[in-house]
């Protein structure tokens, strides 16, 4: 998330001539000759800050009458969204997810995800698509000045010797750059560098035990014959 910001201006003075030269002086001839041209170039770079965390996010499931690998196999126009609350469907593999508010220093963030499923094999691969900030005016602003990627890779396996579970493992990672606001820009850039990361680790810290957990209990439901689909999640941490 970061834009690239820089301005230079040119101050063009024009040519002009010797003093003495117009006066008549004698020396006047050696500075005739020249046109001299005065540019002043100011530029200047706006900071820029990166965040990046990840998480990998492991659960042992029960194997159950219909296998854990047929439903990770099954196509994203068949997903639950899990949680009614934070997730909606925009088509088959879209979807768009409202996170949990927090904190960043002194302002609250309710970060906006829109994300599309690719089927994979053995699970599906979500990636981001893009991302909107909702909360105070100064936060909103910010909304054209990062760039934010996300990668959560699903996928089941079999557990050696183990005929009666299968491992499911998340593994995430996100990646924010952003261009520092002014009223932030008297804090050194390794200190906000150093909060958006903790920031970042909070959330999925937060959000992929408990993402790992509708998945299982959607995973029992469709197991156990409820072909409804309908969300399992109230919204709620």
């Amino acid at each position: 998330m970061a834009l690239a910001s820089s301005s230079s201006t040119h101050l063009n003075l024009g040519s002009f001539t010797s003093p003495n030269a117009r006066k008549g002086n004698p020396l006047g001839h050696i500075s005739d000759p020249f046109k001299t041209q005065l540019i002043v170039c100011a530029s200047s770079t706006v900071p820029k800050a990166r965040f990046v965390a990840r998480r990998v996010e492991s659960v042992t499931v029960k194997q159950l009458e219909r296998p854990l690998m047929e439903y990770m196999s099954l196509p994203a126009s068949q997903y639950s969204v899990l949680d009614g609350e934070r997730i909606e469907r925009v088509d088959d593999n879209t979807f768009r997810c409202y996170v949990y508010t927090f904190k960043f220093f002194a302002f609250e963030i309710c970060p906006v995800l829109l994300v599309r499923v690719e089927e994979q094999t053995n699970g599906c691969c979500i990636k981001l698509l893009s991302c909107k900030l909702r909360g105070s005016p100064i936060v909103v602003a910010q909304n054209d000045k990062f760039e934010a990627s996300m990668v959560n890779q699903i996928s089941c396996s079999s557990i050696p010797g183990n005929l009666r579970e299968q491992k499911l493992t998340s593994d995430t990672v996100i990646e924010v750059n952003i261009d520092i606001p002014f009223a932030f820009r008297a804090i050194p850039v390794e200190a906000i560098e150093s909060t958006g990361t903790q920031v970042l680790d909070q959330i999925l810290k937060l959000m992929l035990p408990r993402f790992m957990a509708q998945l299982v209990k959607d995973y029992q439901a469709w197991a156990s014959g409820d072909t409804s689909r309908q969300p399992l999640g109230t919204g709620k941490i």
